[in-house]
């Protein structure tokens, strides 16, 4: 689709340069130059993150990420050196500075030090395609922001940006590229990482699609968490079989701490993200997600195919369990998730 525009775009040019004569010296360079900028926006659109860095990153460990220049193949001539693609590390304030002025113009400080960070930006003759893979870059560390109020390490965001200047042939015109990944939560420690994924599970999960970096909602519809919490649970355990009416239930209690309620009355609350992964559940000594994240990793450890098999309710009270095993016979049990 790309490549087909830019057809479109060239046509149109040979005709206005066709037609130079007859629509003078003052139409002609106007058109001109709306031409370069209407070529230069597609061209910067086609400029992608094809695989993404993982969005928890510790420090000190490799990871891959790949990008992708649609119109590489069509527009770049074979330059003597390959163009470099630079990775850097970014603040969620520069991602938000660099994405207001329409990625314009280029980063002054990267955020933290990575290694093998300029890759060149190749054609694969096979394929048709035109990307940079980065193979085994490495974030040395990280300098972190000033943090608002109560906010965690964990819950800092920032992306990694790709950029590199090209020259397009026909016409020689000088393009800077430059594209974000998706948010990273950056730990030094293997402890941070529940915290971490909490932070980006509700970012990916909440998030506008065409948003200001990295904005997302601070409180969400209970309906829209119960969906979320679904499909997580189903591909971490990797499973068919998801949550079921009952199980919402008993998260929307633990949730909210309100064990008077009929189903129907949660249907309508709103969960924030301080009690999703912020608050203590009363009593305990870890947050809602903290609790939930450990029934995942234990139901994808140990539990996989008895939960599949539906063999197991799981997600209920002990009150409750013990209102229906008072009317079984005796050496009837139950596994519920503590």
């Amino acid at each position: 689709r790309c490549e087909s525009l830019v057809e479109v775009h060239f046509q149109l040019h040979q005709q206005v340069m066709a037609a130079s004569a007859k629509l003078g010296a003052e139409v002609l360079p106007r058109l001109l130059e709306r031409f370069n900028e209407v070529l230069s926006s597609l061209v910067k659109s086609s400029f992608l993150v094809e695989k993404q860095p993982p969005q928890v990153l510790k420090t000190q460990t490799k990871f891959q990420a790949s990008v992708r220049f649609l119109l590489g193949p069509q527009l770049l001539k074979a330059s003597a050196k390959p163009y470099m693609v630079r990775a850097d590390m970014v603040t969620e304030k520069q991602a938000r500075e660099l994405a207001l002025s329409a990625y314009s113009n280029t980063l002054s400080e990267s955020t933290g030090e990575i290694m093998h960070n300029v890759v060149a930006l190749e054609t694969n003759p096979t394929s048709g395609t035109c990307c940079a893979n980065f193979k085994n870059v490495l974030l040395k560390k990280i300098k972190r922001c000033e943090r608002k109020g109560s906010e965690s390490v964990t819950e800092e965001k920032c992306a990694v940006l790709f950029s590199t200047t090209v020259a397009l042939t026909p016409g020689n015109l000088s393009v800077h590229l430059q594209v974000l990944s998706l948010p990273i939560v950056v730990i030094v420690h293997g402890n941070q990482d529940n915290n971490a994924k909490a932070t980006v599970l509700w970012d990916s999960a909440f998030s506008e699609i065409d948003r200001v970096p990295f904005v997302v909602a601070e409180r969400v519809p209970w309906e829209k968490m119960c969906d979320t919490l679904n499909l997580k649970f189903m591909a971490e355990v990797q499973t068919t079989k998801g949550l079921l009416k009952e199980h919402y239930f008993f998260l929307a209690q633990k949730i909210f701490n309100d064990h008077s309620t009929s189903l129907e009355d949660f249907q309508s609350r709103s969960v924030s993200w301080a009690q999703f992964n912020k608050e203590i559940l009363p009593g305990r000594g870890f947050t809602f997600w903290q609790w939930f994240d450990g029934v995942l990793d234990l139901t994808k450890r140990c539990l996989k195919s008895y939960w599949s098999d539906r063999l197991i309710v799981g997600f209920i009270s002990k009150q409750y369990v013990c209102k229906l095993l008072s009317t079984e016979p005796d050496g009837t049990f139950l596994l519920r998730f503590s």
